[in-house]
């Protein structure tokens, strides 16, 4: 039996901390709020994030981060993206032994582009630690902890690693593959959500499937373009952590950035939707982000795009479906001829 710590009692981190306990490890899990920790602790449940989950009796739970990374050889960080650098800072000074930092966080940093493995290891040095490990892929935390089936992917530069950390959470509800392609990995979960928000804003708006579908395959194809300039594999995006996270974060009411986007979508302004959604949406961070990085890096993403209009520069939502709907025609293998052609060059 292991000891791993999970920082970050959320719905993700706390439904993962679940799979862990189901496997017989010993899992401490830190929570930002004293009082969730008491809790999980006393109760086993975590109503705010997991509405009517019983979570192992074994599960324990803590506020003080010393406490929970003790004598652990695996630290598995389930914070927002935006509170990535803040945790890890405390994190350094309590490690004393080299560890495994697996991370579930999708998003991208605003204003250095960064992917959560690269602000992992601007802010933990790597002597702490054997290998940064990302975990993603089509997985609701509500439907995790209810045990019901789910496939992820986990990747990292050394594959005996990742295959450790594959051996550590899999189980007959939970299957793991691993994927050398860190990259795409990492950039497939981030993306995903600023389409996740525009099929909401879709929903909102009362259009129907043909919208959607055309949201989601033409939206693969910009994260495919993004991923491709920034050295990931394009094939990565046809897998678990491209098209099969987009389909379930495009189309289902668990997604916290389809709920956003929905709202978005039936005419509430940004600020009073994150207000009540009362949670992280990783896609409007990334948006600002993933629009920045395609302005810099000259990679063509209308629907990224108009996303970042309606959230930062209050355009319609419908002004934005009609910029989209007239724009110069192309013929759709343009792309993927694009994306080979870029790989065949490298």
């Amino acid at each position: 039996m292991e000891k791993i710590a999970v920082l970050g009692a959320g719905s993700w981190g706390t439904a993962l901390a679940l799979v862990l306990a189901d496997n017989g490890h010993d899992v401490h899990l830190w929570a930002h709020r004293k009082s969730l920790a008491e809790e999980i602790s006393r109760t086993h449940t975590n109503e705010k994030y997991l509405e009517g989950v019983a979570l192992p009796e074994q599960l324990q739970a803590t506020h003080e981060m010393a406490e929970a990374v003790r004598g652990a050889g695996h630290i598995l960080l389930a914070v927002p993206t935006k509170a990535m650098r803040e945790v890890c800072a405390q994190l350094k000074d309590l490690l004393q032994d080299k560890v495994i930092l697996t991370h579930a966080a999708k998003g991208i940093e605003p204003g250095t582009y960064k992917r959560v493995s690269e602000i992992i290891a601007e802010e933990i040095p790597k002597e702490s630690y054997e290998d940064i490990v990302v975990l993603s892929g089509p997985s609701h935390a509500e439907e995790v902890s209810r045990r019901q089936p789910t496939t992820v992917t986990v990747s990292a530069s050394d594959l005996t690693v990742a295959e450790k950390v594959q051996d550590i959470f899999i189980n007959q509800n939970f299957r793991v593959y691993t994927s050398p392609d860190l990259v795409g990995v990492e950039l497939g979960g981030a993306l995903k959500n600023i389409i996740a928000l525009g099929a909401g804003i879709s929903d909102g708006l009362g259009y129907g499937d043909n919208a959607k579908a055309a949201l989601i395959t033409r939206g693969l194809a910009e994260i495919a373009r993004l991923g491709t300039s920034m050295g990931a594999n394009p094939l990565t995006f046809s897998g678990l952590t491209g098209i099969g996270d987009l389909i379930v974060t495009c189309t289902s009411s668990h997604s916290r950035n389809w709920r956003a986007g929905y709202k978005l979508g039936q005419g509430n302004g940004l600020e009073q939707v994150l207000e009540d959604m009362g949670m992280v949406v990783e896609g409007v961070r990334t948006a600002k982000a993933a629009y920045q990085l395609a302005s810099d890096q000259n990679v063509d993403m209308p629907i990224t795009t108009g996303i970042y209009q309606i959230l930062f520069e209050d355009k319609s939502p419908r002004d934005v479906v009609d910029q989209l709907m007239t724009r110069i025609r192309r013929h759709e293998m343009e792309d993927l001829t694009n994306i080979l052609d870029q790989q065949l060059n490298d």
